[in-house]
């Protein structure tokens, strides 16, 4: 095994959003820094992140509003969201020529559309801060001496430094390289290490009505969970149905609730289609359908009535007596079913989506065991952590990608 000679002031092993940024910010600050890939290329999943237009943050600019979406963790992130927030981000990318907009929900995109652009941007940042990065090559084991990490051997020898940052993100997505390595390096120093779970995504539901859909999207609807059979919370927002269930923005950030009731028992669900409508105002807005086609295929009036798409689907669980009834000979307690139906189509929830499908996952060191003003560990004197090898919960929109920002700006800026 070659053993290089040069000793590095830092090490950064992973070369996602965090680590770039930990290295970019450590070489501007002068320090000699490697950064070490597995990989072929650095970004590899921010190339793909939001449908490859990468959300890189999302644009709320009340501090205190913005970490609430991070549960029992925002009490440690006051002070590196300090350090670098939101408008560091937006600045970031902005004053290294790349132009953002900001969409629903706050949610800031880059202005080309395109998360490739965004890996551009971080590339070109490391070559500008003389980083030397290298890839093809896979950490074998990290080696201490007297509490301190003093060498990195990988598959292409051994590196020396003064002092490590492992951002080697958690397991979502393991194609692109996040296949928990951080995490076993981080038990092996003696770190609590909690185990990952998919947080961000897809549901799986047993009605073979939805599976049949694949593609059909709703804007807006509102879906309410039931865990075992009692009421736990209700979203409103886009929908999107798939070969195995549902996704989209809401269920995503359903999902970590959902998986909880999981745990717990057995969890129904319903889904309403006409949220700004109540039972009364969608059977008048029915009734004026049927009145004004009457002699008509009630299944043509039917495509005029629900979301696009979904015409066959209500029409299998209407279970009508005739198939091919006309408007005018839909009864009473046909056209009160129907209603019903589109306030409240029965869903049966099987399970969540594996790693593979996870846009986020959880799991990794709790802040209790990292000082959050530097992004040190306080286990290994020279060790920072950033990412998602850190547990921190946080909902789709922006808010993952900002604290890698974040932490890999403050370990950058400490180590």
């Amino acid at each position: 095994m070659r053993i290089h000679k040069k000793r590095y002031g830092v090490i950064v092993i992973g070369g996602g959003a965090s680590g770039m940024m930990a290295a970019g910010r450590a070489g501007e600050r002068g320090k000699s820094v490697l950064l070490i890939e597995k990989n072929a290329d650095v970004g590899k999943k921010l190339d793909i992140t939001g449908g490859g237009r990468c959300n890189i943050t999302n644009a709320e600019f009340d501090k205190h509003a913005f970490l609430k979406n991070y549960g029992g963790a925002q009490q440690f992130l006051y002070s590196p969201l300090s350090a670098f927030g939101v408008q560091d981000t937006l600045d970031f990318f902005t004053k290294r020529g790349l132009p953002l907009v900001v969409e629903g929900k706050k949610r800031a995109f880059p202005k080309t559309q395109k998360a490739t652009d965004v890996t551009r941007v971080m590339k070109k940042s490391l070559k500008d801060d003389n980083v030397d990065v290298l890839t093809k090559t896979a950490v074998n084991e990290l080696r201490m001496e007297n509490g301190r990490i003093t060498e990195a051997v990988t598959s292409r020898g051994t590196y020396f430094a003064d002092n490590f940052i492992i951002a080697t993100g958690g397991v979502s997505h393991p194609e692109t390289g996040s296949t928990g390595d951080g995490f076993k390096w981080l038990a092996s120093l003696d770190h609590t290490v909690n185990p990952p779970t998919p947080t961000i995504v897809p549901i799986k539901v047993r009605e073979s009505w939805v599976k049949a859909q694949p593609g059909v999207t709703f804007a807006n609807m509102k879906i309410t969970f039931f865990g075992d059979g009692k009421k736990a919370f209700s979203k409103n927002g886009p929908l999107l149905f798939t070969h195995f269930g549902l996704s989209g923005p809401t269920i995503l950030n359903c999902a970590g609730a959902v998986g909880q009731l999981l745990s717990e028992g057995d969890v129904t669900a319903n889904i309403d289609m006409f949220p700004d409508l109540d039972f009364a105002e969608l059977e008048k807005k029915l009734l004026g359908a049927i009145d004004a086609n009457k002699n008509k295929d009630f299944k043509n009036v039917l495509e005029k009535i629900v979301p696009a798409g979904m015409a066959r689907a209500v029409s299998g669980l209407l279970a009508l007596t005739k198939p091919n009834i006309k408007s005018h000979s839909v009864t009473r307690e046909e056209r009160k079913r129907l209603v019903h139906i589109l306030k409240s189509a029965p869903l049966t929830v099987t399970g969540l989506m594996g790693m593979d499908r996870a846009v986020i996952s959880d799991g990794g060191v709790p802040l209790t065991e990292v000082d959050t003003k530097t992004c040190a560990s306080l286990i290994v004197p020279n060790l920072y952590l950033t990412g998602d090898v850190l547990h921190i919960n946080r909902p789709s929109g922006g808010y993952s990608l900002q604290m890698c920002w974040t932490t890999g700006y403050v370990a950058g800026n400490n180590v």
